[in-house]
């Protein structure tokens, strides 16, 4: 199975100009999480996430109206294509750790993958339980 057949094809995007505000806004108007973010170009330059927003914006004191995402962005961010397979890709989130990762083509986001796009696959839920169990090992219990 390829991440195509498994990703969210509409892709919500914000230019690494817009504000945290903006971006916060369009986040709760599309109920994301995560935000892919993108240059002028349409390049993917990095991902902002809820928790991004309050651990990089709020907690540090910046005004989320005049803080730009470029600052607070994660960069670096694991990607996948449409045509990797599917269970790679699963096994790819477990290793980094992370819930979700964008699907680019040319270096343009064209979808999302998401730990709950793989879960929702019955032969692909062993990878599934496999990246949660990953991303959650680092997890704390007290």
């Amino acid at each position: 199975m390829k991440v195509a057949d498994i990703m969210s094809g509409h892709v919500i995007t914000a230019n690494q100009k817009d504000s945290v505000t903006a971006a916060a806004r369009l986040m709760k108007r599309h109920n994301l999480g995560a935000l892919p973010v993108c240059d002028d170009a349409g390049r993917l330059r990095g991902l902002v996430t809820d928790r991004d927003i309050v651990t990089r914006c709020l907690a540090m004191d910046y005004d989320p109206e005049d803080t730009p995402l470029r600052e607070i962005m994660t960069r670096g961010v694991l990607t996948c294509k449409s045509t990797d397979d599917a269970e790679k890709a699963a096994a790819a989130m477990g290793r980094e750790q992370v819930r979700r990762i964008p699907v680019t083509e040319n270096g343009r986001p064209v979808g999302m993958v998401s730990l709950a796009d793989v879960a929702r696959r019955e032969h692909l839920s062993m990878e599934a339980a496999a990246a949660l169990g990953g991303i959650s090992a680092n997890i704390r219990r007290g």
